[in-house]
């Protein structure tokens, strides 16, 4: 495992993000664990294959308003998670460990990682009611940064910038001692996502010009 102190959505940290496995998509690769892939884990592998190939990032990533909300909100979330928790937030950069990588939103001085999730009041109302996250898609990049940085936890951060001053970040703990079936999970899929890439490969570099019918 190697980290790199870089900055987010930088040219930097795309080109490090370039042709490997990111946590924040391991839970397209997850999905349907035990059988096969999905077509959005198809299409990802078919992304991974065309980087590897071209050593270029691929281009026209999908962004939306709840997306450009919370590259505003993070560092509001972040700011109030350190005095509420009185540590310090470094930078979250880029673990890399081969093919794989992960970037979490920072590293806890001393030890540890966070995740921040901004959200619309009912979304954070209900990681409120039910005290975990939302989405299997963010537990599973957790996860996914708690393997790869080799770190023992990360609290996930849901903020929501309209609810009362003293309510707006909520805050789990996952420990990674409680993950050890799914490290396992992740070893064995990731291994089948290989082959998926592989096999895109393959067919992308034997393709023909043209073809006759």
């Amino acid at each position: 495992m190697r980290f790199h102190d870089v900055k987010q959505n930088d040219d930097l940290w795309d080109s490090l993000r370039c042709g490997r496995i990111t946590s924040s998509k391991l839970g397209i690769v997850m999905a349907n664990f035990g059988k096969a892939f999905g077509e959005p884990a198809k299409k990802y592998a078919i992304e991974i294959a065309t980087e590897q190939i071209t050593g270029r990032k691929t281009t026209g990533g999908y962004r939306n308003e709840d997306m450009d909300r919370g590259h505003v909100e993070e560092p509001l979330a972040i700011m109030r998670y350190s005095e509420e928790y009185f540590c310090d937030v470094l930078n979250g950069g880029f673990y890399e460990d081969g093919d794989i990588g992960g970037s979490p939103d920072g590293r806890v001085a001393g030890g540890g990682l966070i995740e921040v999730k901004s959200a619309i009041p009912s979304i954070h109302y209900e990681r409120i009611r039910k005290k975990s996250c939302d989405s299997s898609t963010y537990l599973w990049q957790m996860i996914g940064n708690m393997k790869i940085a080799k770190e023992d936890w990360i609290d996930f951060i849901s903020y929501c910038d309209s609810f009362p001053d003293d309510k707006k970040i909520f805050v789990v703990k996952y420990c990674a001692d409680k993950f050890k079936s799914e490290y396992q999970m992740i070893d064995d899929r990731v291994g089948e996502f290989r082959e998926l890439i592989k096999q895109s490969k393959e067919i992308i570099l034997n393709s023909s010009y043209s073809i006759i019918h």
